[in-house]
């Protein structure tokens, strides 16, 4: 009885051991590319070396916080497709070329402009941030410029004053973004821009923001102080 109970035995072991194996199989990751050329893109964040790639987790979710849909409008109402005829409106594929640019050119920022508390729930590598609130600030009926705008775009943006006006000349090439496109920051801080004078073909929105970033599964990174 023992010895016909040992080929049985390892049958059924050799059965699981094949059924494991074929499952293992099954979940290698396979690497999910950023387009079929494309696999990563190297940045520079906060004086680090990063690679921005997606997540090739297949069991991988977009993060909760940007799952919730019914944000109260106002202040979160779906953003225009375009700010201004000469504002470029860009989508993942041009934000990544931007960050890589940003890396090793001075004369381009990509601006997260989220306030510290959203900072800290992940960022996009390569970007800086310059909170919203230190463009615009909510006036008695519209947006006004904030106290610091002025020094932000004298000591951030390359802006000049020269006889007492803002010479644009050297100024950067910003590429804003906040949460989504129902995300108001952003766009406020562009139409503060365009008032104020600064060039138009040179500021660039992402308005998908990090909602869109995120579904992607794009790499994040978490703003330490």
């Amino acid at each position: 009885m023992k010895i016909k109970t040992i080929p049985l035995i390892l049958g059924s072991l050799l059965v699981s051991f094949l059924a494991v194996s074929a499952q293992a199989k099954d979940e290698v990751k396979e690497v999910v590319k950023i387009t079929p050329e494309l696999a990563s893109v190297p940045v520079v964040h906060r004086g680090q070396r990063m690679v921005i790639k997606r997540n090739s987790d297949p069991k991988h979710v977009i993060p909760k916080l940007y799952t919730k849909t019914s944000r109260a409008c106002p202040p979160f109402c779906i953003q225009p497709a375009s700010l201004h005829p000469k504002v470029e409106t860009i989508a993942e594929l041009e934000m990544l070329d931007y960050l890589k640019k940003a890396s090793t050119d001075a004369s381009i920022s990509v601006i997260d402009t989220r306030t510290p508390e959203w900072m800290n729930r992940g960022t996009i590598p390569g970007s800086i941030n310059i909170p919203w609130t230190m463009l615009s600030v909510k006036g008695a009926s519209a947006w006004e410029d904030a106290a610091t705008a002025e020094e932000v775009m004298v000591n951030r943006f390359g802006v000049k004053v020269v006889n007492g006006k803002p010479d644009f000349g050297q100024a950067k090439t910003l590429i804003l973004f906040c949460n989504g496109a129902w995300c108001p920051q952003s766009t406020e801080n562009i139409r503060l821009l365009l008032k104020k004078g600064y060039p138009a073909e040179k500021l660039k929105w992402y308005r998908g923001g990090l909602q869109a970033w995120v579904s992607f599964g794009l790499s994040t990174t978490y703003f330490k102080k």
